[in-house]
């Protein structure tokens, strides 16, 4: 099956999340790993067709991702 544009852009987006998690400390990185988990399988069920959604969801996704991406946030709850 082939994935489209916007498909791609969720995995690279969900790849992204884990690799940051990696950056962070060995005690906590399961939690990154596992809020990253829980976020993408929240909106698993939003129509592919959705495209407005699917793009507000990637723009929040991705300032999560820089906010969490930054060396001092240590853990997540």
């Amino acid at each position: 099956m082939r994935l489209s544009g916007l498909q791609k852009e969720v995995l690279s987006l969900y790849r992204q999340c884990l690799r940051e998690s990696r950056k962070k400390p060995q005690a906590t990185r399961p939690h990154f790993e596992s809020y990253a988990r829980n976020e993408f399988q929240k909106y698993i069920g939003i129509d592919r067709k959705d495209f407005a959604a699917v793009e507000f969801l990637l723009r929040k996704g991705r300032r999560q991702l820089e906010l969490y991406s930054n060396p001092g946030i240590k853990d997540i709850k």
